[in-house]
């Protein structure tokens, strides 16, 4: 399995100039392939990781998950 390293600031600050979402980032680095992915801090320090999973069915069923774990946290704090 590959190993991928992304600085998070400055990936996040990309995908915002780009108007661009992780997913179609993810989407187009699947290639039948896991890989992980680790989010560094600008001291190299390891923030997150995310398993690339081998297909876009996969990442897509990730991508629901996240969504609704990201709005069932946001609805927590209303």
């Amino acid at each position: 399995m590959k190993n991928i390293q992304i600085k998070a600031s400055s990936f996040f600050e990309l995908l915002k100039m780009k108007d661009t979402s992780m997913w179609e980032i993810f989407a187009q680095m699947t290639d039948g392939e896991e890989k992980e992915i680790v989010f560094l801090d600008d001291e190299e320090k390891i923030l997150f990781s995310y398993l690339l999973p081998d297909n876009l069915e996969k990442l897509e069923e990730d991508r629901k998950q996240f969504a609704d774990e990201y709005s069932e946290k946001l609805s927590g704090l209303n």
